[in-house]
């Protein structure tokens, strides 16, 4: 169940977005996003700059991909992150449509928990892959072999190969 909305003592909206997001989008499209602190006041939005700009990136620009994550996709992050940690942005860099929030919040909801369950766990990598995945999860064995990806991975990030 969403939040409902409520507006602060300062008059800024806060909660869930509905109706708001296609002023944004229709102003940002026609007028552009040259200064977020302003935006809301052009755009007839009752809103901070910082959440207009969230929104629009994180949402509404067109390009940005939601939903599931490719077999590729995850390796890729889960190589990634061996190499650059929780550098979300620039992992985001090198998965085109990707938000660094998005990525990160799919690393902790997803693959974390099951690292970490195979790190303090008895279960072996064979046993983990083979229980039950999560409906948007797909986990292999060979996406924890990082050295596997290290030719992507040097590419991508301009990094000599290890």
């Amino acid at each position: 169940m969403v939040k409902p909305c409520y507006v602060d003592g300062n008059g800024i909206k806060k909660g869930a977005w509905s109706e708001e997001d296609n002023k944004l989008r229709e102003h940002i499209q026609s007028s552009g996003h040259s200064n977020w602190r302003l935006l809301p006041q052009y755009a007839g939005l009752a809103r901070s700059g910082k959440s207009c700009r969230l929104r629009w990136v994180n949402y509404l620009k067109p390009g940005v991909k939601r939903g599931n994550y490719s077999k590729e996709e995850v390796d890729l992050i889960m190589g990634l992150h061996a190499k650059l940690g929780n550098k979300w942005s620039d992992i985001a860099k090198n998965l085109p449509g990707r938000t660094d929030n998005d990525i990160k919040n799919y690393w902790h909801a997803h693959v974390k928990k099951r690292l970490k369950r195979n790190v303090t766990g008895t279960s072996s990598l064979s046993e983990i892959s083979q229980e039950e995945p999560d409906k948007d999860f797909v986990m292999a064995e060979s996406s924890l072999k990082a050295h596997e990806h290290d030719n992507i991975i040097a590419q991508t990030c301009k990094m000599p190969k290890t």
